[in-house]
Order: structure tokens, then C-alpha cells, then sequence
């Protein structure tokens, strides 16, 4: 049996009861934190409360290289873990495929999403978001400007109305001696933290698409999930100016706003209302 658990969104709590009880039964878990993080709790946080051992996949050893997960998984409960749901922004169905190829058995047991937190925290509604995109630190996509996969999204979004998540890029172990990191101009730095991870904070995400939409508004949603969450609203520009805290950041840009959806972001973001396309 394969059994794929989405962790949540902040610590070692945020676990449905289910996931819970399936991680304690497992014989042996595994988990990657590339696509995401639970900024809250270290591995070893979660292996003492879980009480079993955690082993930490690379990107490599997940998607080219998951032979031994999946031959314990012929023979064991194995867990395979991630951040928010298991299968949100990730490339797990082809792990899960694979696991079915071989004849074994796998489920699912769901997560909180940061798609879905998203909505619950700003007051927008979850069948108005369009496709969402994630904006790539500049020395990551090296191309001079913003990404066309990202202004492509929001305009396409903006002219049907609807509302843009914008993920913000997230590097696992990089190196910042690298010929790429090395010479990244500095407003483009992020969070850095000691474990050797970086975060786009949303300050500088809002810097990136100030550039191409510098009046456009965006609304930050910042720790989703943690006991203080933070909502706020204002132009690209303004957000560039401000500071938002510990990751994990994203940004939102809301597309034509219901009444109550305005209403939301005025009380819930502290947006100006005329700045808003409210039908």
C-alpha cells in the first residue's frame, strides 16, 4: 500500500486526523519539500509527534529515481508525505501510476491547499479564481523581465474577470555561490533562512509585478494556516514597499469582485474599494 498524505499548511498539527492515523500505522514514511514547505515544524518535529522515522526525497529521487519507495510499497504501509494536499502543484500521479504499474494499491488523504486557505482568508470566491501561475525569482528563469507564463496568465484571467493566485518561487538547498545566485541584484533576495532554503517574500514578488503592473492591485496573503495569518491589500507598488513577515508568502490579484467579495477585501485586506472592478 502507497498512501500519499497532504500535511497541511503550517506544522506538524495541520494533518487532518485521518493523515494522522494513517502516518502512525504506515511501516515507513517518506516525504519531499520541494514543491513546498511547513514552515512551522522541522522533520524532526514531525517524527516525534508521528512517532515514526521521516526520509526526506530529493526531486531526483522522487520523480527519476523512486524504485525502493516503491518496492517497500509492495510489501509495507508506506506513507509518502507532502505540504498542503498531496497532490496540489505537484507531480506526484506519475509516483501514483507508477505504484498502480506495479500492482499496488494507493490512496489519498487530503490536505489543506494554499488555493483554498486563499479563499477562505480574503472573502474571494473559490469558482471565481482562473488558472493560477507561480512568479520565478529572475536569476531562476533568466530572462530579462517578467515570465510570459506569468503576465499571460493574468491577463487572461484579468479579461474573463477572474482572480490570479500567484505563487511565489521557493528554492530548496540552493547555493549561493552558484553562477546563478551570485550575482542576483539584492532587492531580489527574499527570505533566506539558515537551512539553506529561500523564499520569495511578497514584497519582492509585488516589485517584480510592479514592473509590468505598477497601479494593478494585489492582495498578500502571508503564513496561511499559522496561528497569525496576514491579509493585505494596496497597488504593486505600494505592496513593494511594505514588509509582510515570515513565509510563506503568495499574492493574489483579484479580477471582477462581487459585492460581498469587495466588501471582504475592504474589511478583511484594507483595500480601497475604487480601486476595485466590482460588477
Amino acid at each position: 500500500m502507497l498512501t500519499f498524505i497532504g500535511l497541511g499548511l503550517y506544522d506538524e498539527r495541520s494533518i487532518t486526523v485521518e493523515g494522522q492515523r494513517a502516518l502512525r500505522e504506515a511501516d515507513r514514511a517518506y516525504a519531499e519539500f520541494y514543491t513546498s514547505k511547513l514552515i512551522g515544524a522541522s522533520v524532526p518535529d514531525l517524527e516525534d509527534v508521528h512517532g515514526i522515522e521521516i526520509e526526506v526525497r530529493d526531486r531526483a529521487g522522487v520523480e527519476q529515481h523512486p524504485e525502493d519507495v516503491l518496492e517497500a510499497a509492495e510489501n509495507e504501509d508506506v506513507a509518502f508525505l507532502t505540504a498542503g494536499d498531496t497532490m496540489i502543484s505537484t507531480t506526484h500521479v506519475d509516483l501514483r501510476l507508477r505504484a498502480h504499474e506495479r500492482g499496488i494499491e494507493t490512496r489519498v488523504i487530503h490536505g489543506v491547499t494554499a488555493q483554498t486557505a486563499t479563499s477562505s482568508l480574503t472573502g474571494l470566491q473559490n469558482y471565481r479564481f482562473g488558472k493560477a501561475t507561480t512568479l520565478p525569482f529572475p536569476y531562476a528563469h533568466g530572462a530579462d523581465g517578467l515570465p510570459a507564463s506569468v503576465t499571460d496568465t493574468i491577463d487572461d484571467n484579468r479579461a474573463d474577470g477572474l482572480h490570479t493566485v500567484v505563487y511565489l518561487d521557493i528554492k530548496v538547498g540552493y547555493d549561493p555561490t552558484s553562477s546563478q545566485t551570485a550575482n542576483r541584484p539584492e532587492d531580489t533576495v527574499g527570505y533566506d533562512r539558515a537551512d539553506g532554503d529561500q523564499y520569495m517574500t511578497a514584497d519582492v514578488g509585488a516589485a517584480l509585478l510592479a514592473e509590468e503592473y505598477p497601479e494593478l492591485v494585489g492582495v498578500v496573503v502571508a503564513r496561511a494556516g499559522s496561528p497569525d495569518p496576514l491579509v493585505d491589500a494596496a497597488t504593486m507598488t505600494e505592496l513593494a514597499e511594505r514588509s509582510f513577515g515570515d513565509p510563506l508568502h503568495l499574492l493574489v490579484i483579484p479580477g471582477e469582485c462581487h459585492l460581498l467579495e469587495a466588501d471582504a477585501l475592504v474589511e478583511l485586506a484594507g483595500v480601497d474599494r475604487e480601486a476595485l472592478d466590482i460588477v
